[in-house]
């Protein structure tokens, strides 16, 4: 395993907690290697003692040490930049040396742990030094995380560039949300069990909300988020993978091919809006200053690398619809943003309205909504929300939930998410990663969005408050239609 980005933040936060753990479950071959590729020369044991501590650090469970030791060992330090071309040719150099030394058969994978910047000059030297090239029955398989491309353009760009190196089998273009347990969970929930697929369609279903509401601020981050923005960073890749989980076709078969193919015919069923229908279907926001729990956020445009003038929002909202036959007329609300008053990643699906007609001579003046309520974060769990009746002599109805949470069935070691997409990419499954027709779908849904707020400016942003639940206009978003978005039970 070829890490490029090891001395990074998600090297050590994320990758190599998932490696141990991987480890630790004995999924790992015996013949196992990593090497981690540096710009400027730094030796084998600094690098192993960085990666300890970082382990360490950011462990999901307790650390054996006799497993992080056996990781570890084989931790050897190369150094190669782009911008120095037979850095890379020495590079191949050293792996066929390594291969030969630990005998693990020649198989490489290259994760690109980097800025997307890096994504393209990385991968053009790792083909011109013949390193993606498989041969004497070896695979090669490249690794890029997101974001994966800016724009509908710059996504096609980048897609036409890396599958210039590297066939599709190889390319791995990884999105975490997808190791979510919640989420891969999703399609099981779906086509396993009788009772729901039956009533998953516009017959039954009055609308889809798909929210992903996050309490931190842009911190540090502010110079790539301003650039970003919330649609950019969410909306093609966290909001879609969801959105294309809970409305994809049945897949004739559980393999790869089929359940991308059935995932990127709902991405491209999308129905996509004129610059003026986008605007009228969208709500943009940006944080100010204000108070979540003991924690005082600044106003976003005096976070540190935000431009003072800044209209990058912080906050989105869209209604979106799909034009196929189990979905038309189903309108899809999404929403994500930064310094709300709650974390809260979910899917709910609002059922219609049953007839009120038998309890028209009754007491009950409403009935409460229905919904089915997929919790990804903070809380892996699936709720029902239906109808009952209030104990008592009279007729009194109200809105109850069902709860199933993972942690009180299955007693599962805590994870980084990242453990099943590592796993995946060494035995070459790639039924959890996205295909090139997938990610230019996704991003020609937004383009018109993302265009039609360049044009606005300031106009049209909205200022909300940290710790709020967004700008008002969101409400009104759905207000408009009848609906409301949906809020947890409080019991």
């Amino acid at each position: 395993m070829v890490i490029f980005g090891v001395t990074g933040d998600l090297t050590h936060r994320l990758v190599i907690p998932a490696l141990y753990n991987l480890a630790e479950a004995g999924l790992l071959p015996e013949t196992f290697c990593v090497v981690g590729i540096t710009r400027k020369e730094i030796a084998s044991d600094e690098l192993r003692a960085s990666l300890m501590d970082g382990l360490k650090r950011f462990a999901t469970r307790p650390v054996r040490q006799d497993v992080a030791d056996k990781l570890l060992y084989c931790v050897t330090a190369i150094s190669a930049d782009p911008s120095d071309p037979p850095s890379f040719d020495r590079l191949r150099e050293r792996l066929e040396k390594l291969e030969a030394a630990r005998h693990t058969g020649g198989n490489r994978l290259f994760y690109l742990a980097t800025p997307p910047d890096a994504f393209a000059p990385i991968s053009s030297e790792l083909g011109r030094a013949g390193l993606l090239r498989e041969d004497q029955g070896a695979w090669r398989r490249l690794v890029v995380e997101k974001p994966f491309g800016t724009d509908l353009a710059s996504a096609k760009a980048l897609n036409a560039h890396l599958l210039g190196l590297v066939p599709e089998h190889e390319l791995y273009r990884i999105d975490h949300y997808l190791g979510k347990e919640t989420v891969q969970n999703i399609l099981v929930m779906r086509f396993a069990n009788g009772m729901f697929e039956p009533i998953w369609n516009r017959d039954h279903i009055d609308h889809v909300q798909i929210t992903v509401a996050e309490t931190l601020g842009v911190g540090h981050r502010g110079s790539f988020y301003d650039a970003t923005g919330a649609l950019r960073d969410m909306v093609p890749n966290h909001l879609f993978q969801l959105l294309s989980l809970v409305a994809m076709e049945p897949p004739s078969q559980f393999n790869a091919h089929a359940v991308r193919t059935a995932k990127s015919a709902v991405l491209s069923a999308i129905q996509i809006p004129s610059e003026h229908d986008a605007l009228a279907n969208s709500v943009r926001g940006q944080y100010s200053a204000g108070q979540i729990g003991d924690t005082t956020i600044e106003d976003y445009r005096k976070a540190r690398n935000v431009r003072s003038d800044s209209t990058t929002e912080t906050y989105a909202a869209l209604k979106l619809n799909i034009d196929n036959w189990r979905w038309a007329g189903v309108p899809f609300y999404l929403r994500t943003g930064k310094a709300l008053g709650a974390k809260r990643t979910e899917v709910a699906i609002k059922f219609k309205q049953a007839p009120f007609a038998m309890f028209r001579c009754t007491p009950v003046q409403q009935l409460s909504q229905n919904y089915l309520v997929i919790g990804i974060e903070p809380a892996e769990s699936i709720s029902l929300q239906f109808n009952s009746k209030i104990p008592g002599p009279q007729i009194a109805i109200d809105g109850v939930e069902m709860t199933f949470r993972y942690k009180d069935y299955f007693k599962v070691a805590p994870s980084t998410g990242y453990e099943t997409l590592i796993h995946d990419c060494m035995i070459g499954d790639n039924i959890l990663f996205q295909r090139a027709d997938a990610i230019e779908a996704g991003w020609a849904a937004v383009q018109p969005f993302l265009d039609a707020w360049r044009k606005a400016g300031a106009d049209g942003l909205q200022i909300y408050p940290a710790g709020s639940n967004g700008p008002a206009e969101a409400d009104a978003l759905l207000a408009r239609d009848g609906r409301s978005w949906r809020e947890p039970l409080v019991r």
